[in-house]
């Protein structure tokens, strides 16, 4: 109920202004956006506002080099609401002309984070030291949550130029987006935004080792380490998720977004290789991957792939709207399944698909041979932001494709 009344009251934003108030304009060109999060720890991203040749406004989100456009902004008066593509997530508020003060707001999960931007300000960080005798360019093996049930791995990839520097984490379930920041003497600060995921990374630095925390909005955090390690890699994606003993074939029915029930037994899918992607409208690194197989699919579209949705939407409708949505803003031409809403919880997502070892990632891609056998689990998604492991994952799955059309 709390949050009812609080995402009420930000949506009143658009209808509470004074019809006599003057219209006010936001000035065009870089701002500095500010999320406030925990320990009092500050989420900074840049936001660029334009005109286009209508009058209306547009607005691009940047991270390293990654530039999110986003087209979808009502504003009445003195209030504006963005809503970021894809992804559910918008930012709400009031506004001056060189001034925004409002919430991030993410319906579904409940969450509110407040912020405030302002006009002119270019640098994402300030950096104190202007020189420094430290460089984080290369590998580090990482630890996050070390010596705690929790823990996990993660391959950080960095490159510094100056104070800048870019680059990202990599897990075994995916990457965490483009990061962007500085290092300022010993402190390592880095940060992404992109609508579905705000995430800043502080760590005090060595030549040789990295002690921060990790910062997921305002509501998570937890503890990281790393040392350097030129030589680290991570678990080969293609072996931690597998078809339990006793199976060898994938098998699910679930509905369209029209209510049609969609089986791999099918004719459509009788004799084919088909591609079966667990994901979600909520996930970043689903969505990196449903534009590589979007495009994939116009130079091969003897290939089928099939979506399955597990939304953490509050009721089906919302969820359906959700998968409409990344549907029409990305070009999906495949069919997109709702395999469960409510939730995005990985072990009721196995429970329905109860033939693998686990869920371990959104997302999880499954390759199936013309007999309809499963040949291949790769979990997770190697995104633009890696690099190099991007395009050893697309030459990786073109080929594995090539060699199961062949057979």
């Amino acid at each position: 109920m709390r949050f009812s009344i609080a995402v009420l009251s930000v949506l009143m934003l658009l209808v509470g202004c004074k019809e006599n108030r003057p219209k006010v304009n936001l000035s065009e060109g870089i701002w500095l956006v500010e999320l406030d999060i925990m320990d009092n720890q500050i989420l900074p991203f840049n936001l660029k506002v334009a005109k286009n040749d209508d009058g209306d406004y547009a607005m691009q989100i940047f991270n390293a080099e990654e530039v999110i456009d986003v087209d979808e902004i009502k504003i009445k008066g003195d209030s504006v609401i963005m809503q970021t593509p894809v992804f559910e997530g918008y930012l709400a508020g009031t506004f001056t002309e060189n001034s925004i003060q409002g919430q991030f707001v993410k319906e579904s999960l409940d969450r509110i984070v407040p912020f405030k931007a302002v006009y002119g300000a270019e640098d994402r960080f300030m950096a104190k030291n202007k020189s420094t005798d430290r460089n984080v360019s290369g590998i580090w093996e990482t630890y996050f949550s070390k010596d705690l049930e929790e823990e996990y791995i993660g391959k950080g990839i960095f490159l510094q130029e100056g104070n800048n520097v870019t680059g990202t984490f990599r897990t075994t379930t995916g990457d965490y987006r483009f990061l962007d920041g500085i290092l300022d003497g010993d402190s390592l600060k880095l940060s992404a935004f992109d609508g579905a995921h705000a995430f800043l990374f502080n760590a005090k630095i060595t030549d040789s080792t990295m002690n921060g925390v990790f910062y997921s909005g305002n509501h998570f955090k937890e503890p990281f380490v790393a040392t350097r390690n030129d030589g680290f890699e991570l678990p080969d994606p293609d072996s931690l998720t597998f078809l339990k003993e006793g199976y060898d074939k994938l098998a699910f029915t679930f509905p369209d977004v029209d209510g049609n029930m969609i089986s791999l037994n099918d004719e459509k899918y009788q004799d084919k290789v088909v591609v079966v992607q667990m994901m979600g409208t909520w996930c970043p690194n689903c969505l990196d991957e449903t534009k590589f197989l979007v495009n994939y699919l116009k130079d091969n579209p003897y290939v089928e792939v099939i979506g399955l949705a597990f939304e953490s939407a509050k009721t089906e409708e919302i969820a359906i709207k959700g998968i409409e949505r990344l549907r029409d803003r990305v070009g999906v031409t495949y069919p997109i399944l709702l395999a469960q809403y409510g939730t995005y919880d990985k072990q009721k997502a196995q429970e329905k698909l109860p033939m693998l070892n686990h869920v371990l990632s959104y997302p999880t891609t499954i390759f199936i041979d013309k007999k309809g056998d499963v040949r291949k689990i790769h979990t997770g998604f190697n995104g633009p932001a890696t690099g190099e492991k991007y395009e050893e994952f697309k030459s990786d799955f073109d080929t594995l494709i090539t060699e199961l059309s062949a057979e």
